[in-house]
């Protein structure tokens, strides 16, 4: 990087490139004995790590160190006090991948402000549709300031306007303002440090409330036991940060542990997936997340040619989260990345949801992904999973194993009426332990649905317990049933997805009522407009799903990119569904 700059001579002027922060912080790690953030930022700022935010084309746009971090945002605390707001209050931050965002987060954590991510315009969607989003999670989180990316400050006016905030903008602005002569106090460990809007949040947003105490604990239980994090640790991320794999996973956990982190926004990686691993390689680092589709975005762009020369030995904890685990798309990615050093050892099932900060449980490390395979008839008529038969031919699924929950926290299945099950059985996922949230922000009633006064959680997701390990199979809402049958979903979108033209995320599965009984619905993405190609493809779906699930769906072909989205990317089959009972896809495409 150059900069142009007035000279009294007529020698030029350069500036040494940025470079990223090194990968040892100079200091011994810690991540288990802080008891708030701001404790665990301090001890972060002694050291010499910190945060690279890179471009699609991977140069290095922003570099800042923790101690910079620590420094920044002490400033922006005062200012913000400054403006009128006091401990308690709230503040959306527009979740950009970037320096301003974090800096603004950290600001809150000292001034004991309570900070709401909110997310960045979608790629596709219009300007009026975000300002009402803003606007939604502005009154739905009583936030009374926002702050903003400058570019989109303008938008910030036209969705705030006579919404009675003390400031929205962006933090250029905000350090023209003077600092309050306040003395900043530490939080305490039960406060509650942010809110988090899951990923699932629909027209009335609610925050999950998490403490100092919960993050710390989760943090430090993913840092320790989870990922047993070592110095010549480094960390790459492209996960959005308004979500609670990006925020939690890597924004906060890395700087409790004192790691240098590298980010590319979530877009760029969408653009050019193998960037990701390409940074990875060239900075060293050796530990990352995605969602299965990620891994298998970079297979299929791959599948091809390797970049050249790309070395993927460093890797050891390569995380899965945030979907269902697809064992096919992880053993494609292994295959098309072993020549380039990639181990599948590194694999790191795991489970986990943002009413427990982050994480639930975690795969044992260097062990890869493990499969357990079980008959898909006694799944679906006893709920129970058990390995078929030796010989038999009937009908197998396989399940990916994540692991066992983390310490000082409690896990049980359960069957309808509440009770404790047994291995095998398939029941619903209840977790205890001090990672849990508060609540959801206001909603008490929401709350006591799904936390018990015993202070179990009732995740909503469907598992069951094999040798003391976690196997998740699925939502327990999505569950479709069918004469007594229970089928998943996730069986019948993959059957749909394996047909040809088809791929990963064109087929949303999900049951409605017809008279005395369930019948599946199955929508699919369609790219052609072609009449005759349409009732092949629709003829196609309904076969397939009839000779491996056995019944008989009502197939509708929708637009492409048609299927509605969670905030991090996951299908909504809830939305779906609605959508489709509302009438907002056309059958034209039936069969």
């Amino acid at each position: 990087m150059s900069l142009a700059v007035e000279q009294s001579v007529a020698e030029p002027c350069t500036v040494a490139p940025l470079t990223a922060t090194p990968t040892s912080s100079g200091r011994p790690l810690r991540f288990t004995d802080f008891d708030t953030l701001v404790d665990a930022f301090d001890y972060a700022a002694s050291g010499l790590t910190g945060m690279n935010f890179y471009s699609g084309r991977l140069d290095l746009l922003e570099r800042l160190t923790y101690r910079d971090l620590r420094d920044h945002a002490v400033s922006l605390a005062r200012i913000l006090l400054g403006q009128g707001l006091c401990p308690g209050d709230r503040v959306a931050l527009i979740a950009e991948t970037g320096a301003d965002f974090v800096t603004a987060f950290v600001a809150c954590q000292y001034a004991r402000l309570l900070p709401v991510p909110v997310p960045v315009p979608p790629a596709f969607g219009g300007r009026d549709a975000y300002c009402a989003l803003l606007r939604q999670m502005v009154s739905g989180s009583r936030a009374i300031a926002m702050i903003g990316p400058t570019w989109l400050e303008e938008w910030l006016s036209q969705a705030l306007d006579g919404m009675g905030l003390k400031f929205h903008g962006s933090i250029a602005r905000l350090r023209h303002l003077p600092e309050a002569a306040v003395t900043l106090t530490k939080p305490r460990q039960d406060d509650v440090a942010y809110l988090q809007f899951s990923s699932g949040s629909t027209r009335t947003p609610a925050g999950i409330a998490i403490t100092h105490r919960a993050l710390l604990t989760n943090a430090g239980a993913m840092a320790g036991s989870g990922l047993a994090l070592r110095p010549g640790d480094r960390a790459i991320s492209w996960l959005p940060f308004y979500h609670d794999m990006g925020l939690v996973g890597f924004v906060l956990t890395p700087a409790i542990a004192q790691l240098s982190v590298d980010y590319l926004a979530t877009r760029d990686f969408a653009r050019r997936p193998l960037g990701w691993l390409s940074l990875m390689d060239h900075n060293g680092a050796t530990i990352s997340y995605s969602p299965s589709f990620g891994y298998e975005l970079c297979a299929r762009r791959a599948s091809t040619a390797l970049p050249q020369g790309l070395d993927l030995s460093r890797w050891r904890a390569a995380g899965i989260g945030g979907d269902m685990i697809r064992p096919q798309v992880l053993d494609e990615f292994a295959d098309v990345f072993a020549p380039a050093g990639f181990n599948r050892r590194a694999f790191i099932p795991s489970y986990g949801m943002a009413e427990t900060t982050l994480a639930v449980s975690f795969a044992d490390l260097n062990r890869g992904m493990e499969i357990d395979r079980i008959d898909v008839e006694v799944l679906e008529h006893q709920r129970r999973a058990e390995p078929p038969v030796l010989g038999a031919n009937g009908r197998t699924r396989d399940f990916v194993v994540c692991g066992r929950v983390i310490p000082g926290h409690d896990l049980q299945i359960r069957d309808p009426d509440g009770l404790p099950l047994g291995v095998r059985r398939v029941g619903v996922v209840m977790v205890r332990g001090p990672s849990l949230m508060r609540g959801y922000d206001g909603r008490p009633d929401e709350t006591a649905r799904v936390m018990d006064p015993d202070g179990w959680l009732d995740t909503g997701d469907l598992g069951y317990l094999a040798e003391g390990r976690l196997v998740i199979t699925g939502r327990a809402k999505d569950v479709i049933i069918v004469n007594g049958r229970n089928i998943w979903p996730h069986d019948i979108e993959h059957t749909v997805e394996k047909l040809e033209t088809l791929r990963t995320g064109d087929a949303a599965a999900f049951a409605i009522d017809d008279a005395q009984s369930e019948r599946a619905v199955v929508l699919v993405q369609c790219r052609t407009g072609d009449a005759a190609a349409r009732l092949a493809l629709a003829h196609a779906v309904g076969a397939a799903v009839s000779r491996v699930h056995g019944i008989e769906p009502q197939v509708v072909l929708v637009a492409n990119n048609a299927l509605p989205q969670t905030s991090s990317g996951k299908l909504s089959r809830s939305a779906a569904r609605a959508a489709f009972l509302a009438g907002d896809f056309t059958s034209g495409g039936a069969a």
